[in-house]
């Protein structure tokens, strides 16, 4: 599958990033590292001084300045109120800055280790950090950010794959039929709970934005942030069994309940959720195959073993959303 669209970051080469640096006042070394990043470009920097910053070349087109601007503002809040969030450097007031045409972002460097999930304490510290973001979250409300929405995530997911020739012909009838259902199922859990809280959250949070550090986990990469439940911060801590799952959960709100109060009924979303993410998934690779970086990262892709495998997670989705909630006070 080609698409003829150009790349959106052919501009950005070594010069390209070492004069966007020098635009905010940075002087380079020469020290480059490309870090590991699909939807942005982002890179390692040494300056003369020794010092080690992260440049982050944001996509172009998906988000509005306006939205990068609060994405900023929010991290900033985070930072100000002492929490753990990777926060852009501020030139005269300003942290989004434009070099020929791409927007950027720079901050420190901040080194970390992977988080141990299967640990009861990282996971209860965990639930107490993301307590605490949340209660700045809940503060006020986003204005331009986008909310959690099973049209988002959901309807227009489909519709990206459908139309992206992607799935193989033979099993596209099938992909359809279980997609609608899965979205259908969604919408009635959605419908059930009621109208979704519109907190501030990371959105994605998962164990990849997150650097272990001598005192504790940091927050990166707010480029998700949303109006969205609490638990879309949450549940992606949770892996294996029903019974892995309820010790994880029991750790994470032991940490949790100390710095604030979790609505219960929203672990009836988890699945409804992860369903959305299923969905989403596909989608973004589809949508982004006009960038190299997917072809080489995703090669598998087009294969009809993935979208056979893609079909039957949905099914599991569907049995999972009519199963009562795995997870419990």
């Amino acid at each position: 599958m080609t698409h003829s669209a150009p790349a959106p970051f052919d501009a950005l080469d070594p010069g390209a990033v070492f004069a966007a640096a020098e635009s905010i006042g940075l002087q380079p070394s020469g020290r480059l590292f490309a870090l590991n990043s699909y939807e942005n470009r982002v890179y390692q920097l040494g300056d003369d001084d020794g010092a080690l910053w992260v440049l982050k070349f944001y996509r172009p087109a998906r988000w509005s300045d306006a939205q990068i601007g609060e994405e900023h503002a929010f991290t900033l809040e985070l930072a100000a109120a002492e929490l753990p969030v990777a926060a852009p450097i501020e030139r005269d007031g300003e942290s989004l800055f434009v070099h020929q045409r791409l927007r950027f972002a720079a901050f420190p460097y901040l080194a970390g280790r992977a988080p141990e999930l299967d640990d009861k304490a990282t996971l209860t510290l965990l639930g107490r950090t993301l307590a605490r973001i949340h209660a700045i979250g809940n503060r006020a409300p986003f204005r331009h950010r986008p909310a959690l929405t099973i049209e988002r995530l959901g309807v227009h997911a489909r519709s990206t794959v459908q139309r992206s020739g992607f799935v193989p012909e033979a099993l596209e009838e099938q992909y359809a039929r279980v997609s609608e259902q899965v979205i259908g199922r969604i919408r009635q859990c959605l419908e059930n709970f009621g109208p979704l809280p519109g907190v501030r959250i990371h959105g994605d949070c998962h164990a990849g934005n997150i650097l272990w550090r001598e005192n504790g986990p940091l927050f990166v990469d707010l480029d998700d942030c949303m109006s969205g439940p609490r638990i879309q911060d949450l549940w992606m801590f949770l892996s294996g069994d029903a019974a892995s799952q309820q010790s994880s959960w029991a750790a994470i709100m032991e940490g949790y309940e100390l710095f604030g109060e979790f609505d219960f009924a929203e672990l009836t979303l988890v699945e409804a959720l992860r369903s959305l993410r299923i969905l989403h998934h596909a989608a973004w690779i589809a949508s982004r195959w006009n960038d190299p970086a997917f072809p080489r990262a995703f090669p598998w892709f087009g294969d009809a073993r993935f979208w056979e495998r893609h079909i039957a997670d949905l099914f599991e989705q569907l049995s999972a959303m009519d199963d009562p909630p795995i997870l419990s006070r």
